[in-house]
C-alpha cells in the first residue's frame, strides 16, 4: 500500500486494515528483500532469544507522564511495568529510542519522574520530542534535558553497530489535527548528513508522528515526510521509526519499512474507527495488552531487521 494511495477520501478503511499489524503477545519480524514476514506469536522471553545475534535496540513511544485520565489512571505506573520487563530481557539491548511524548503537558514534575523511571533501564536512550513535549511556555523543558548538541529544535544523527540513525523533528508550531512537518531547514540538514553515506549503510529514521500517510483526517502523517524519504530512496536499508499513534502499524515501500509502535500509556483508536483520535479507555483486563515495547535487532551484511512487539501483559 503507498502511503499516498488514499484518493479523494483519505486512507480507505480496508487499506487502512491490510497495513495494521496487532498482537495479543511478542511477534517476531524479519525484513528480507523488502517483505516483512512474522515468524509468528511468541512470548517475549522466546522473542528476545529468537533474535539473531547482532546489535539490538529498543523503541518506547508516547509515555505521556502526567496522564490520569479514565483510559490509564497511572501512566507513570505503566511507564514502570515498561521499564521492569526491558530489565527482565535476557539480552541486554545497546540503546533506546524513545519517539516522543514522554510527558503529557510538558512539566518539569512530568520530565523528571519520566528520567527517574526511564533511567533505572541503565541504558543509553536517543529522544525525539512528542507535540506534548513542546507545549510549555517557552518550549523550553524538552530542549534544557534532551537537545545537546541537536540541530535546529532537536535533530541530531548518530552510528552505532554500521547502522546511520537519524532523529528527526515533525512536530514543531503543530495545528490541532494537522499533520506533521519537518521544514526546509531540518530537510537541508538530512540531505547533507546522508551526503557521502554508503548506499549499503542501514539507515534508521525516528520521529515522533509517522512520516507516511497514515490517517490525514486525523493529522496522522507528515505534510513533507515524502520529501525526507526521497533523501533515502538509493539506500538498500532503510526502517523508519514512529510513535504518535499508539498502536502497531506497518508497511513497507520498495526499500522502506514503517513502523509506529505502541504506547505505554493508553491506546488510541483503530483509523476512522472513532469519530475523533485520542485516549481510548478499554476493559481494564485488556488495556495491557495493548501497551508495549519493541526490540529491533540488526545483523551485520544482512539487509534485514527483526522487529519485536512485546505488550506488557499478553
Amino acid at each position: 500500500m503507498s502511503g499516498q494511495d488514499h484518493g479523494g477520501d483519505g486512507v480507505s478503511r480496508r487499506k487502512v486494515l491490510e497495513c495494521m499489524t496487532w498482537a495479543g503477545t511478542g511477534v517476531l519480524w524479519t525484513v528480507t528483500g523488502g517483505v516483512p514476514r512474522s515468524l509468528g506469536i511468541i512470548d517475549s522471553a522466546d522473542a528476545a532469544t529468537a533474535a539473531a545475534p547482532g546489535m539490538s535496540f529498543l523503541q518506547i513511544s508516547d509515555s505521556h507522564v502526567g496522564f490520569d485520565k479514565p483510559a490509564n489512571p497511572n501512566a507513570l505506573g505503566t511507564l514502570e511495568e515498561a521499564v521492569n520487563k526491558i530489565n527482565a530481557m535476557p539480552a541486554k539491548p545497546s540503546f533506546m529510542i524513545h519517539t516522543g511524548d514522554i510527558t503529557h503537558l510538558s512539566k518539569a514534575a512530568e520530565f523528571d519522574n519520566a528520567e527517574r523511571i526511564i533511567s533505572q533501564t541503565k541504558l543509553d536512550v536517543h529522544y525525539v520530542p512528542g507535540e506534548h513535549d513542546f507545549i510549555d511556555e517557552e518550549v523550553k523543558l524538552y530542549r534544557e534535558r534532551y537537545g545537546r548538541g541537536t540541530k535546529g529544535h532537536g535533530w541530531y544523527s548518530f552510528d552505532a553497530g554500521g547502522v546511520h540513525f537519524v532523529g528527526l523533528v515533525n512536530v514543531v508550531d503543530l495545528k490541532a489535527g494537522g499533520l506533521g512537518n519537518l521544514g526546509a531547514e531540518q530537510l537541508a540538514w538530512l540531505e547533507d548528513d546522508l551526503r557521502g553515506k554508503s548506499k549499503s549503510t542501514p539507515i534508521v529514521l525516528f520521529a515522533h508522528i509517522p512520516l507516511w500517510t497514515v490517517y490525514p483526517e486525523w493529522g496522522w502523517g507528515t505534510e513533507d515526510g515524502g520529501r525526507a524519504l526521497e533523501h533515502v530512496k538509493g539506500f538498500g536499508s532503510v526502517t523508519v521509526l514512529n510513535g504518535h499513534i499508539h498502536q502497531v502499524m506497518q508497511k513497507v515501500e520498495g526499500n522502506v519499512t514503517f513502523h509506529t509502535a505502541r504506547s505505554t500509556a493508553f491506546p488510541q483508536p483503530a483509523p476512522g474507527a472513532a469519530p475523533s483520535p485520542g485516549p481510548m479507555k478499554v476493559e481494564d483486563a485488556r488495556l495491557r495488552s495493548m501497551l508495549g515495547v519493541a526490540s529491533i535487532n540488526f545483523k551485520q551484511n544482512e539487509q534485514r531487521l527483526a522487529i519485536i512487539d512485546t505488550p506488557l501483559q499478553g
